[in-house]
């Protein structure tokens, strides 16, 4: 993992970014030993594919050190595949909303498949579509046949099962889905695993499958491995400031990074809220207004209980933006909470409007 030094640990991000940690995290992600250039991942994108299913891996294994190239069939590098916010809802199946702006980075009919090391399938709706495409059920093909990883989320298994039609990719192979999907897998001649839970995840050989983006964290991690990396360090306890209304990809991209490495604990509380507990989130995106719109979001998971934490037990911080700030400012347990953290010299990443905090807590003065 890259490391960047900057003084007084503190570390601030204008936009939507990921943790360096410093020197004493001693965190290493080592590739294939004979390795010069950085592996590179392959992923198919779409339009109305989920929001966190496209983010989180994509800027998780960059943080990694990884080359990834997001590509959808019929768009140019610089192009944008809107997405869509998946939630439980109290009715029969799950509520859809709109996401972010997803901006692609390579040119799907410019790809050349054989210069990929893996392959990462983001679900949503775009898989309806996507599996009716010849070209990405051929780029699929490719990674089962030369057993390259491939790593596929919740309805990305709808591309496995059509692909299945004309290669062994998931044929007699242990696969796991949203559950919806899992007729279709049956019928492709996968070996079905029911997921115990949302956050389950399956590894048969080079192929892993998970149930929906809660299991982001193993699914990253076997995919990691199925690479040839390894990841060694100390482990560090990190604990993350949540508020309602937080920006969603500002706490569901580094939380879930971090989770991934077998090497970090991480935490998310919020002032008055317990383990268990959710906190709604915010879709900011620039798209043509004098300011940036607002949407839902996902609901975050709290892990543990705000008035339990002990702020000595954590090596590091992190306060995601978005609009909790405003009110968690004003929060002298906050506050408090803050200033262990800068007075102990531990490192505190503050991505976005999470700056409103620091100033609040008056630790800024002085600092870049």
């Amino acid at each position: 993992m890259q490391v960047t030094e900057v003084k007084h640990h503190l570390y601030l991000f204008p936009s939507i970014s990921l943790i360096n940690p410093p020197p004493q995290f001693e965190q290493q992600l080592s590739l294939m030993a004979n390795s010069v250039s950085p592996k590179k991942v392959l992923m198919i994108s779409g339009d109305y594919m989920e929001d966190a299913e496209a983010m989180v891996p994509f800027q998780a294994l960059q943080a990694y050190g990884l080359s990834v190239d997001a590509v959808c069939p019929g768009k140019k590098s610089g192009d944008i595949c809107r997405t869509a916010i998946h939630l439980a809802s109290p009715h029969q199946t799950y509520a859809e909303y709109r996401g972010h702006n997803f901006t692609l980075n390579a040119t799907f009919d410019e790809i050349d498949a054989s210069t990929y090391d893996g392959l990462v399938i983001p679900r949503g709706r775009a898989p309806e579509y996507l599996a009716l495409n010849e070209s990405v059920l051929n780029l699929v093909t490719h990674f089962a046949k030369s057993g390259k990883p491939i790593a596929s989320i919740c309805h990305g298994q709808l591309i496995l099962a059509a692909a299945a039609a004309t290669s062994d990719v998931i044929k007699g192979r242990k696969v796991t889905s949203y559950p919806t999907v899992g007729p279709v897998l049956v019928a492709a001649g996968a070996h079905w695993v029911q997921p115990e839970t949302l956050a389950s995840c399956t590894v048969d050989g080079n192929l892993i499958t998970a149930a929906s983006y809660s299991g982001h964290a193993e699914c990253i991690r076997h995919f990691i491995k199925a690479l040839g990396a390894t990841i060694t360090g100390s482990n560090k306890r990190i604990l993350f400031l949540c508020g309602d209304y937080m920006e969603d990809y500002e706490v569901f991209v580094p939380f879930q990074s971090l989770e991934a490495l077998e090497c970090c604990s991480v935490d998310a509380v919020c002032p008055n809220k317990k383990a268990g507990d959710t906190c709604p989130t915010a879709v900011h995106d620039f798209e043509g207004d004098q300011t940036y719109s607002e949407k839902p979001g996902h609901d975050f998971t709290l892990t543990a209980n705000f008035h339990d934490v002990d702020a000595s037990s954590y090596d590091a911080l992190v306060i995601p933006g978005g609009r909790a700030p405003e009110y968690l400012s004003l929060d002298p347990a906050v506050i408090k909470l803050v200033k262990h953290f800068m007075d102990a010299g531990k490192p505190v990443a503050s991505i976005c409007h999470g700056q409103q905090i620091l100033s609040a807590a008056g630790v800024l003065k002085g600092k870049k």
